[in-house]
């Protein structure tokens, strides 16, 4: 192995990122067989709640986990009622979006929940599926539940520490 590779490892290892890898590889695998083990149809969304939530330490996770599950409550909410009465149509998906911006206003929500009620709703309302879209709405809660859980579980059993960024 050339010097110029071992000085990469080298960095790679003190910089933390080598230990986040494998946490973050193993909550995203440990969160995808959860939500298998539970067969939920669309069980990807836990692991996608795994991933953006092992970006954070055990504090920040905390907080955007939050931010995440009330958003994607107050989305699938909103998106299971109105894809009953509605199809994939560009205006209701505009007016629920505004909705949902006047809702967190209200109810003075983080702005990061209304990304995530934004983004939920819209998977809901527009992506035709055989279910009754109130059902993937609850699917939906209960997936990115999963992930936060398995997320905030293995940040809080394994620590990881602030990544030194820098060039390799």
């Amino acid at each position: 192995m050339s010097q110029s590779t071992t000085n990469r490892l080298s960095l790679v290892w003190e910089s933390g990122w080598l230990m986040h890898s494998i946490r973050t590889a193993v909550a995203a695998a440990v969160s995808l067989a959860v939500a298998s083990l539970l067969s939920m149809p669309e069980a990807y969304w836990a692991t996608v709640s795994t991933l953006i939530v092992m970006q954070s330490t055990l504090g920040a996770a905390w907080a955007i986990s939050k931010h995440r599950l009330a958003g994607t409550a107050l989305g699938a909410t909103l998106g299971g009622l109105t894809a009953n009465f509605f199809g994939p149509v560009p205006l209701v998906l505009g007016v629920g979006i505004f909705v949902l911006g006047l809702i967190c206003g209200l109810l003075r929500i983080h702005q990061s929940a209304y990304r995530f009620a934004c983004i939920t709703f819209t998977i809901i309302t527009i992506v035709n599926r055989a279910e009754v879209p109130v059902v993937i709405a609850v699917h939906r809660c209960i997936e990115v539940s999963i992930g936060i859980a398995v997320a905030l579980a293995l940040t809080g059993l394994w620590p990881g520490r602030e990544l030194k960024s820098g060039t390799l």
